[in-house]
Parts: C-alpha cells; structure tokens; sequence
C-alpha cells in the first residue's frame, strides 16, 4: 500500500525485561481518582462514577532508568503542570468488562506522567468546552517500561510518589484510589471496546504543581521502578 505523506512509526513503549516493545494505540485516562487530588482541583471526592478524557497516542514519551528523558515545555501555557499515574497496559479485547473479570484484558502495568496544560484545561472548563487542548498535545505522556503481569502480578496497593529538584511533590498509595483499577475498566468498558495497544492512566494523588525548564521529576510506584524527565526548553 502507498501513501500520499510518509507514514510515522508506530508509537511504543519498552517491555520491561524484553526485546520486544508494547504498541500503543488509544491513551485513556480518569479523571479525579484519588480523593485528595479531587479536593485540591476543588471538586467533591464522593465516590461518583468515574469520568475520562483521552490523549494522542503519539503524545507518549518513552524512558528507561537510569535514562532521564528530556520533555519540552508546551507551547501556550503558563501553568504546567505534573501527575504522576499508575498506567494499565491492555493486552486482549474486551467490552462492557464485570469489575471481577477485568483484570483478564491486563497485559502490564507502568509508571506514566499525565503533564497538563492546566490554564488551558481550566479556561476550557469554565466556559464549558472540551479540555482535550490541556491535555492531550505533543510529549504529554512520559512513560516508563510495560512490567508484564507475568512478573509484577496485579497492583492494587503500593507507594506512589513523585519529586521534582529532590523536593517531594506527589505522595500517596495505589489503595487509595476511588476506583481501583478492574473497576476503572469496567466503567471505561462501557463507553470503549478497549483494544490490544491501550493504555489507561488511573488518576493522580494530591499534590499536583507547575514545573519550568530546568526542573527534574522523578516518579515512582512501588513494584514498577522510577521514571525520571528533565523539562526543556520549548522549540
């Protein structure tokens, strides 16, 4: 088959302890998973069905530790901002998933960074239009390797925390989501056929703060390893 332009790669991310790479098709993520964090952007942390919002699949950057992956800041913010994320990688096809089921479409699981535009997320929001533009734009998706579930297991409960410049910034526990993660694909399921190649980011614990260039992140999740980013100049 020809094409009119060339045709780009296929986005990927490493397998931790394998040759192989792990191709990425859709990006989904939940909003306002930890309560904390749903306080701290001013909304009720009850426990009411979760929502999600999407990403390009190409705004993932992939790094491997000891690596530390230069990331650009955007174009068109002032206020950018970090969330480190708990990243289910799919591996088989599923819809309208049973929470005690869900767990049989989980090839892996990673250490991801959902970087957000949050002046533009918030100008959208008031005056209710689609935040995508604060969310989903270029290298907006730093992620560490896949641990295959064949290593790690399932991970429902462990640390999750994230510096920046040595300062601790993000702290909290995998347990202390919402909805834990066969949940959060049993609701995803319903809106989504979700598709070998999908990642979902799980949500972000309190502690959510602007980043500039220079600054050096470092996020990790207990079981997963670290993934670290140097924000960079803009083009």
């Amino acid at each position: 088959m020809s094409y009119v332009i060339p045709v780009w790669n296929v986005p990927s991310v490493p397998v931790a302890g394998r040759n192989e790479r792990f191709p990425v098709r859709h990006v989904y993520c939940v909003g306002r998973n930890y309560a904390e964090h749903a306080k701290e952007m001013g909304g009720d942390a009850a426990k009411e069905p979760p929502f999600f919002f999407t990403k390009s699949a190409d705004a993932i950057v992939p790094v491997v530790a000891p690596e530390v992956g230069d990331v650009r800041y955007p174009p068109a913010t002032k206020n950018y901002q970090h969330e480190l994320e708990l990243v289910v990688a799919i591996g088989s096809a599923g819809t309208k998933l049973a929470p005690e089921n869900a767990r049989e479409v989980i090839y892996g699981y990673a250490v991801g960074l959902d970087m957000t535009r949050r002046d533009l997320q918030n100008a959208m929001r008031e005056i209710k239009r689609p935040w995508d533009i604060g969310k989903s734009f270029a290298e907006a998706a730093p992620i560490g390797p896949v641990h295959p579930v064949t290593q790690v297991g399932h991970l429902s409960r462990g640390r999750i925390a994230l510096d920046v410049n040595g300062q601790p910034r993000q702290r909290g526990d995998l347990a202390d989501m919402i909805w834990d993660v066969p949940h959060v694909l049993h609701f995803l399921s319903q809106y989504y056929e979700l598709l070998p190649g999908d990642l979902v980011f799980t949500g972000t614990p309190a502690g959510v703060s602007a980043v500039v260039p220079g600054d050096e992140l470092v996020g990790r999740i207990e079981g997963l390893g670290t993934l670290s980013i140097r924000i960079v100049p803009p083009r």
